[in-house]
Parts: C-alpha cells; sequence; structure tokens
C-alpha cells in the first residue's frame, strides 16, 4: 500500500454512491470534495474499497472519475467488489480501480492502520 507520513496505513472504504444521505447532486458534490481534498493535501489513503452502492463511484458516467484516476495514478488503491457490480448490472462498466471480492476488502483493512468509512 502506498501511503505516506501522516496517513499511517488508512484504508477509506465507500459504501454509498457518494457522502452523506441527501440529494444525490450533493452527495456527488461532497465526494467530489472529500477526493480532491485529500490528493492536494499529499494525504493519500493506501487504499480504498468501494462496495455496496459505492461501487457505482467507478464505473463510466461517474462524477468523480477524474479523481479516482488521478488518486490511482499516485499509488492509491482502488479496490471495487465483483459481487455489488454484478448485483447491480455495472461489471462491464468499470472505469478504474481493480475488481476484487471482499477477501481482497478485507485484506485491505487487516494492512491499514486505520480505517474510514463514508
Amino acid at each position: 500500500m502506498t501511503t505516506n507520513d501522516k496517513s499511517g496505513g488508512i484504508a477509506i472504504l465507500v459504501t454509498r454512491d457518494g457522502m452523506g444521505s441527501s440529494s444525490i447532486t450533493l452527495q456527488h458534490k461532497l465526494i467530489q470534495t472529500f477526493l480532491s481534498i485529500i490528493e492536494e493535501n499529499g494525504q493519500l489513503p493506501g487504499a480504498i474499497c468501494f462496495y455496496t452502492d459505492g461501487v457505482k463511484l467507478v464505473v463510466e458516467g461517474s462524477p468523480v472519475l477524474a479523481e479516482l484516476r488521478s488518486l490511482e495514478a499516485k499509488g492509491v488503491h482502488l479496490i471495487v467488489c465483483k459481487t455489488c457490480l454484478d448485483t447491480h448490472g455495472i461489471a462491464d462498466q468499470v472505469a478504474v480501480g481493480v475488481v476484487g471480492g471482499m477477501g481482497d476488502i478485507v485484506a485491505a483493512q487487516w494492512l491499514a492502520d486505520k480505517v474510514i468509512t463514508l
């Protein structure tokens, strides 16, 4: 996992199609801002894991693809739940990240010093 000296091996779990529980427009704006800030500040997590509705953020048409591609290019592991993609019928639309299983998500959590759920 790629981390800097301040992140301490952080794994972020994204379980929603955005951030919070307001309108989808606000949820998307908040997650976009969150991802931009962690990148700009150099506070890179080791991994970001996407499951349940969170997988909708890694597919074509997602409003945060640019931010996710940039984070991935800087070494952040983006792990996407295959079961969730299949359940939503969007497995063929993945635009960023590595499709894995729950074992990969559990491994990322165990390797992390801290786990943050959005």
